[in-house]
């Protein structure tokens, strides 16, 4: 399975923030649309990521307050990102090992999406389950073996 078939399932909306609005007002746009991440964009162009932990950082070290920062001081300048053609086999450990939970997904230049790692973990318990569907039917219509000296027997 490749990153092509999670955002075809999930479909092409896309959360963006420029990195000049304040953290306040991208917390705000998280909330409202009951979202972990935004893509932070200038100029067409992919430049960051704002996900909770970069918010919650930034909570903790000003004393529970957002303040007046601006989301390029605390957003993730190099996010690790993939193309739709990465496998998901690919894509898994890579998010485990850097604890990565919201990764671009890039064509080129070009923006396609952004996956969760909620969204990888449904597409193979998905493909589990179809699989495990599978192999139950191909086991519930086993042919039965033919009696001995029954094939070719006149």
């Amino acid at each position: 399975m490749k990153v092509s078939d999670i955002l075809r399932v999930k479909g092409g909306t896309l959360y963006t923030v420029t990195p000049d609005e304040s953290l306040k007002r991208a917390i705000e746009t998280m909330a409202a649309f009951d979202i972990g991440s935004l893509a932070v964009m200038e100029h067409g162009a992919l430049v960051g990521m704002l996900t909770f932990r970069e918010v919650i950082h930034t909570v903790a070290k000003n004393g529970g307050s957002v303040g007046e920062v601006h989301v390029r001081s605390v957003m993730d300048e190099c996010p690790m990102s993939c193309t739709p053609e990465t496998e998901l086999d690919e894509v898994r450990p890579l998010m485990l090992e850097k604890h990565t939970r919201y990764m671009p997904v890039m064509d080129g230049g070009m923006l396609m999406g952004v996956i969760s790692f909620y969204d990888v973990a449904r597409a193979v318990v998905e493909s589990q389950n179809f699989e495990n569907k599978m192999l139950k039917a191909y086991i519930r219509d086993w042919p039965e073996d033919e009696p001995a000296g029954a094939a070719g027997t006149p």
